[in-house]
C-alpha cells in the first residue's frame, strides 16, 4: 500500500518497483532526473576534472575486479557524460541516525537524516522496491545509483551508512584528505555502500546481517546502524577496512567515533552536537518530523526518513536549503 500525504503542493518522491537491476531499472525509468541531479551535482566541476576522476575511478574498479563494474559500465554508457564512474563509488557526506525501540517497545525502528553536500540529492530521491533472492527491500537512492545508503527491509531489518571521522596522519586538512583517497586506492574490498547493498539482497534476518556488517572487509572505514524486528535488535557498528566496534542497544550514529581509542577528524555539522540531539528523538511515525532542527537540520541536510521493518513502514521526505524539497512519503509494505 502506498499513501502519500500532499505537503505544499510539491512533487512525490516516485516509488519504483524493479528486481535485483535496481540500479539500472531505477535510471531507465527517471532519466530525466538522473540527468538533472548530475547537472546540480557537477555544474561547479569542469568537464576535465570529471573525465580525469572518471578515469581514476574506473582503473580502481578495474584494479580489483569490482563485480559492479559491468552494471557500472553500462549505466555510464547509457548516460553519456563524465562522472558516472566518480559518482558511483565516492561519498562525502555527513549522516545522523538512531536505533531505538518504538514508543510502545513492540519494534525496533531507524530514524535517518542524510546530510550531502550536493545539491539535488533531496529533490530527485526515487524509492525503489527491489525483489530479490532474499524477499524485498525498499531503497531511498538516485536513478543509476549502485550502492544503498538506506534501506528497509520487510520482515527483517532496517540499515543505513554513515561517513566515518577521516584519519589525520598529517594534521592538515587537504593533505589528510589525500592520504585517505591513496589508502582507498590501495585496498581490494568493496565500497562499505557496496557491501551494504549485498546484506540487502542476501541476508535473511537483523543477526545474519549484523555478522555480514561487522565482519566483511571494505574499501574505507564507515559506520553502519543497524534495526531489526523485536525493540531490542539494535546496535550501531563502527568500522575500518578490517576491524569492528558494536554499539548495542539504544544508540546513535553521527560522524565521529565512540569506540574507545579510536580517533579521527568528525565529519559534518557538529557531529557532537546532532549525536546527542538525536539519542532523545522518538521514534514515531510523525511526517511533520518535529525534532528535525539545528543542528540536525542544517545546510546540508537531503533526507529524512524513518523505518520499521516488522511493520513494513516508512516515512521519509526530501530536503533541500533547510526546506521540504518533496512531499512526504509514508509505504507500508
Amino acid at each position: 500500500m502506498l499513501d502519500t500525504l500532499p505537503v505544499l503542493n510539491l512533487p512525490r518522491i516516485p516509488v519504483l518497483d524493479v528486481g535485483p537491476d535496481f540500479p539500472m531499472a531505477t535510471l531507465r525509468a527517471e532519466e530525466a532526473r538522473a540527468h538533472a541531479l548530475l547537472d546540480s551535482a557537477t555544474r561547479l566541476v569542469p568537464k576535465a576534472a570529471l573525465r580525469s576522476l572518471d578515469a581514476i575511478s574506473l582503473r580502481w574498479l578495474e584494479k580489483w575486479s569490482n563485480e559492479h563494474l559491468p552494471e557500472i559500465d553500462a549505466i555510464a554508457a547509457r548516460l553519456a557524460r563524465p562522472g558516472a564512474y566518480f559518482l558511483s563509488v565516492n561519498y562525502e557526506w555527513g549522516c545522523t541516525v538512531g536505533v531505538r525501540g518504538c514508543p510502545d517497545e513492540r519494534t525496533a525502528r531507524l530514524i535517518r537524516v542524510l546530510d550531502w553536500g550536493t545539491a539535488g540529492l533531496g529533490r530527485y530521491v526515487v524509492a525503489a522496491r527491489v525483489t530479490c533472492a532474499a524477499g524485498q527491500f525498499v531503497t531511498l537512492t538516485w536513478p543509476g545509483y549502485t550502492g544503498v545508503l538506506q534501506a528497509m527491509a520487510p520482515g527483517r531489518f532496517s540499515a543505513a551508512l554513515n561517513q566515518a571521522p577521516m584519519r589525520s596522519t598529517v594534521g592538515l586538512y587537504p593533505l589528510d584528505w589525500a592520504a585517505n583517497k591513496t589508502r582507498v586506492w590501495k585496498q581490494p574490498h568493496p565500497t562499505p555502500a557496496h557491501l551494504l547493498r549485498s546484506v540487502f539482497e542476501e541476508a535473511s534476518s537483523y543477526a545474519d546481517a549484523k555478522a555480514r556488517l561487522t565482519s566483511a572487509p571494505i574499501a574505507s572505514p564507515c559506520i553502519f546502524s543497524l534495526a531489526g524486528i523485536g525493540a531490542v535488535e539494535t546496535c550501531v557498528i563502527e568500522r575500518t577496512e578490517t576491524e569492528a566496534h558494536v554499539h548495542d542497544g539504544k544508540t546513535t550514529a553521527a560522524n565521529h567515533w565512540q569506540a574507545p581509542g579510536w580517533t579521527g577528524r568528525s565529519r559534518g555539522v557538529d557531529s557532537v552536537g546532532r549525536a546527542v540531539r538525536m539519542q532523545s528523538i522518538p521514534a514515531e511515525f510523525d511526517g511533520t518530523f518535529p525534532w528535525l532542527t539545528a543542528p540536525i537540520l542544517n545546510d546540508h541536510t537531503r533526507l529524512v526518513m524513518v523505518a520499521d521493518a516488522a511493520a513494513g513502514r516508512l516515512v521519509a521526505q526530501g530536503f533541500e536549503d533547510e526546506t521540504a524539497a518533496t512531499d512526504v512519503l509514508r509505504l507500508v509494505a
